[in-house]
């Protein structure tokens, strides 16, 4: 079961970078506008898992909690909606390899974060020293990613 998630996971991982490529593209046929872009993503999503919902039954029922919860608990969408906003500006602008590596850099960061200290109601997950370690190269495939042509070409010219 846990390969399954694994690759789930990994799934999830593809299909946001090809929504990424996707919206941007969207944004463009529609003179640029991203938020438009963003807008019918985001509906298109609500629909289909509204309709999920509605035929996996219990959705009221699920629902009705929404007033008693804490405004924290609420802010998902507004999140979500936030990168997915982002992903469609900014990938045109610095590139979708550049934009996911800065993507993956900040959920990995910030995931081990809310692991370590339990945040957010997470269960408490301490970052054991291997997974620092591999944050740390994940870190540097992302400066690579970045900065690699410059720091070859100043290797280059030292050579």
């Amino acid at each position: 079961m846990v390969l399954i998630s694994f690759a789930l996971a990994f799934l999830a991982g593809i299909a946001i970078a090809v929504q990424a490529a996707v919206n941007s593209q969207l944004a463009a046929a529609m003179t640029g506008n991203t938020m438009a872009a963003a807008f019918y993503s985001f509906f298109t999503g609500m629909i289909l898992l509204g309709a999920i919902a509605f035929f996996r039954g219990g959705l009221t029922e699920s629902l009705s909690v929404i007033p008693g919860q804490p405004g924290w608990r609420l802010i998902g969408g507004v999140l979500g909606a936030g990168a997915i906003f982002c992903t469609v500006w900014l990938a045109p602008r610095i590139g979708l390899a550049n934009l996911l590596v800065l993507v993956i850099a900040g959920q990995l960061l910030s995931s081990v974060a809310i692991d370590h200290f339990g945040w957010l109601g997470a269960m408490v997950r301490p970052a054991a020293s291997i997974k620092i370690a591999g944050a740390v190269v994940v870190l540097v495939g992302v400066g690579l990613t970045l900065f690699g042509e410059r720091l070859i070409a100043a290797l280059a010219r030292v050579f």
